[in-house]
């Protein structure tokens, strides 16, 4: 199973810091969310997410300068601001825009 990032950068007894790059028509492996989490876009665009079993999940319009906030509960990953997503703990998602898709990952390794 694939790793959360691209690269990690950093880590501690507390956080895990990834930089994630996703290329357009690039995919990611399928990877499972064990932290809470967070994550900031400097690079948007459109990301396909798709379940364990390759269902589609839905497209989120991932846009430069957002920020996204996620705690794991119950095999799902839960937003804790006020974007009310949910998805499974375990997906891939595929970049299906046309530009290069650029984020800072930061997982906590206690509960936000």
């Amino acid at each position: 199973m694939g790793e959360v990032g691209t690269t990690k950068v950093y880590e501690n007894e507390k956080i895990i810091v990834w930089e994630f790059t996703l290329e357009p028509g690039e995919e990611t492996p399928l990877h499972e969310h064990k932290h809470d989490y967070i994550f900031y876009i400097q690079n948007g665009s459109k990301l396909q997410v798709f379940g364990e079993e390759g269902n589609d999940l839905g497209t989120l319009d991932a846009t430069t300068g957002s920020v996204f906030a996620f705690k794991v509960e119950n095999g799902y990953l839960v937003s804790t601001d006020e974007k009310n997503l949910r998805v499974p703990v375990t997906h891939t998602a595929k970049n299906v825009g046309t530009s290069s898709y650029k984020e800072i990952l930061v997982e906590t390794k206690n509960r936000i």
